[in-house]
C-alpha cells in the first residue's frame, strides 16, 4: 500500500492547523503610533490644503475689495493653527505650542502678496 502524499499548502493561505500568535502589547503599540501618524497627516494637510486655499482666494480677488482680502487671509490663518492643533490633538500633546505660528504662514505670505 502507498500512501498519497499530503498536498502542500501555498504560504499565503489560512493554515487552520497553525493559529496565528497572539500579538504582543509592544506590536499593538507601535500599530497605535503608525495609526496616529498617518491620521494627524491626513488630517493636518486636509486642513492646511484648505488655508492655503482661502490666501489663494483672497489673492484672487479683485483689489478693490481690500477688506474681503484681508479677512479672507486672516482665516486660512485661522485654519492653519487649527490644522496644527489638530495633529498635536491627535497625538496627545499639549495644544499651546510655539508651533502653532506656523500656521499663519500662509496668512503673512497672502497679506505680503496683496498689501505688497
Amino acid at each position: 500500500m502507498t500512501q498519497e502524499p499530503v498536498p502542500r499548502r501555498a504560504k499565503h493561505l489560512i493554515d487552520p492547523t497553525a493559529p496565528r500568535k497572539q500579538t504582543s502589547p509592544d506590536d499593538l503599540a507601535r500599530l497605535e503610533r503608525v495609526q496616529r501618524t498617518v491620521m494627524s497627516v491626513l488630517v493636518g494637510t486636509t486642513i492646511f490644503h484648505l488655508s492655503v486655499g482661502l490666501v489663494i482666494a483672497a489673492v484672487v480677488i479683485d483689489d478693490s475689495e481690500r477688506v474681503a482680502q484681508v479677512g479672507l487671509c486672516l482665516l486660512g490663518g485661522a485654519f492653519g493653527v487649527v490644522a496644527i492643533a489638530a495633529a498635536f490633538a491627535i497625538h496627545r500633546r499639549a495644544l499651546v505650542s510655539p508651533w502653532l505660528l506656523l500656521g499663519f504662514v500662509p496668512t503673512f505670505v497672502g497679506l505680503v502678496v496683496i498689501l505688497g
